[in-house]
């Protein structure tokens, strides 16, 4: 395997919160799974690991070699924390679509933040 793609991207953490103040619910219902809701949601500093997770979905599809496009939903990239911290990734619909035909095999991630800004960093392998 080697790499083949890579993505980082970076939100002001504050964005994030004037979008949800602004559009509530219905924001945080198209772009997040249920999962990543439950995940956020429960944390003390809700929107920065929502900001994170937005960073995350940016920065798969600048990895995947690509931005968002119509047909593709922000729910079909999903963010996972494993107990040990370590962040993994599930594609769906279009966005698994993608993965297959571009030989992908494997999807490395790390975000963090801070109370101002969130980073995402994706490398994608493939054969």
């Amino acid at each position: 395997m080697h790499i083949t793609g890579i993505g980082t991207q970076i939100v002001e953490c504050l964005r994030i919160a004037q979008v949800i103040e602004r559009h509530g619910e219905q924001f945080i219902a198209r772009v997040f799974t249920t999962h990543e809701i439950d995940y956020c949601s429960g944390q003390a500093a809700a929107t920065q690991h929502y900001a994170a997770c937005w960073a995350a979905k940016e920065a798969i599809l600048k990895a995947l070699g690509t931005r968002w496009k119509p047909g593709t939903a922000w729910q079909d990239i999903e963010i996972h924390h494993t107990k040990s911290g370590h962040g993994k990734v599930t594609l769906r619909g279009a966005a698994r679509d993608l993965l297959e035909r571009s030989g992908i095999v494997k999807i490395h991630i790390s975000t963090s933040h801070c109370r101002t800004h969130a980073i995402a960093y994706v490398i994608v392998e493939g054969n």
